[in-house]
């Protein structure tokens, strides 16, 4: 018998996804004059209002409340009949710098491990399956594509709906066949922010549920998936016109399933944006994914979820666990291809920064649709150093802007296939 799954998604207006951008933004901007500075940048934004707060160690000079009020007018908050709105919202922020507790652990050569250390505790998850060509479940990939397209007409085709806000929700639901396959779409929930456009609610709702069947589903949804019994509810209250920080306060941290596999693997708990790359809650969860995706490509299972968890101040991590759900194409259980990977990847928090490159400013494009199941792409960014030079005076300072660049979404990248071959010694390609 048949089966159902559901996953959502929100969009980067949602209040909870400012909040994450954010936070990210802010990151992104000591990364790139301080790929070693320490953040933990909370976020909260309310009607008029945004709030931060945080830990942040670096010789980075950062405008914080400019680097608020630009990521606010990139969503799409820019009207004060929002009641949010990036030129009149009050700013708060209320950072210190990071514990000296906490920096003896992660300093390399100052704790008890010579090594740097993890930044915390905990147990953090990586999931790959051959459900879509993102290797992740089709629930949450079909609602990130969704709400990812409708951001695209908002923003590059206002014509098309020329009436959308920024705050939206979707939510799939797949029925899988006993053996896991993928069947159908049986049901898809959006809610999306609109103007009040007409005086009859009911007739701004009609014309809203037609554009998204006629204009955005066909986009983003295989004919194939949908059918006549396929369940459609747009706005399922009739109107959705006050929305987003009024509406709703949102805080950074909140949409962890949403950042990740949409409840189809476990989450360790520990949220992602507003975090540098020491903080093994966010660069370990990537390396995870990073490992299952390559080993499901490199044709070693159909399915994988893989598990490490770290001590705080310990540079090794305590476990790794893997569980390739009786899918394995090699004739090795899985606590023998959890001790192989263990051989295989450093897992180490420097190590995996520097495998992954996570010291740049590539966070802020992960803080909304997902961090995982994205696009690799390379960017270019200013880095800029700050030199001081001893003069009679006192000391001056200057500036050097140097042009540089990165990879966003590393842990995406399919790189280890081969090698993953070789070790598992798999020959042959296993299609989608």
């Amino acid at each position: 018998m048949s089966y159902l799954f559901t996953s959502e998604s929100v969009s980067e207006g949602h209040p909870d996804k400012i909040a994450d951008q954010i936070s990210d933004a802010v990151l992104d901007a000591v990364m790139a004059q301080d790929p070693y500075g320490r953040v933990a940048c909370e976020t909260l934004v309310t009607t008029g209002l945004v709030v931060l707060a945080g830990e942040i160690t670096t010789s980075a000079r950062v405008d914080y409340e400019e680097i608020a009020r630009q990521t606010i007018r990139q969503i799409g908050y820019n009207r004060s009949e929002l009641r949010f709105d990036a030129d009149s919202c009050g700013v708060i922020v209320t950072i210190h710098r990071q514990s000296p507790d906490i920096a003896l652990g992660v300093n390399r050569g100052q704790g008890l491990d010579p090594d740097l250390g993890a930044g915390d505790q905990g147990m953090m998850f990586g999931y790959a399956s051959r459900e879509t060509e993102e290797y992740m479940p089709m629930p949450i990939a079909y609602a990130h594509r969704i709400l990812k397209e409708l951001s695209h007409i908002r923003k590059n085709e206002t014509h098309l709906m020329p009436y959308l806000r920024p705050d939206a929700k979707c939510q799939v639901t797949v029925e899988y066949a006993d053996d896991g396959r993928p069947l159908r779409i049986h049901t898809i929930v959006l809610s999306t922010q609109h103007e009040e456009f007409a005086e009859d609610w009911k007739a701004m709702h009609r014309k809203i549920e037609e554009d998204v069947r006629t204009i955005l589903l066909p986009r983003v949804i295989p004919a194939e998936m949908m059918d006549e019994k396929t369940r459609l509810l747009v706005n399922p209250t009739g109107r959705f016109v006050l929305g987003g920080p009024h509406a709703d306060t949102g805080l950074t941290g909140r949409k962890i399933i949403v950042d990740t596999y949409g409840g189809r693997a476990p989450h360790g708990g520990g949220a992602f944006s507003g975090k540098d790359p020491t903080k093994v809650d966010r660069s370990a969860a990537y390396m995870a994914r990073y490992m299952a995706k390559n080993l499901v490509a490199a044709g070693i299972a159909d399915e994988v979820l893989i598990q490490v968890a770290y001590a705080i101040g310990i540079a090794r991590p305590v476990a790794l666990y893997v569980n390739t759900y009786g899918t394995a194409h090699v004739p090795l259980t899985d606590g023998e291809i959890a001790q192989r990977l263990m051989q295989l990847f450093d897992l180490r928090p420097a190590a995996i920064i520097e495998h992954l490159a996570l010291q740049a400013p590539i966070y802020r494009p992960t803080a909304a649709y997902g961090h995982m199941g994205r696009q690799p792409e390379t960017i270019t960014y200013e880095q800029i150093n700050c030199i001081i030079e001893q003069t009679p005076d006192g000391p001056r300072e200057h500036y050097l802007h140097q042009k540089r660049t990165a990879e966003t979404f590393p842990w995406e990248k399919l790189d280890q296939v081969e090698r993953l071959r070789e070790a598992f010694s798999v020959r042959e390609t296993i299609s989608n």
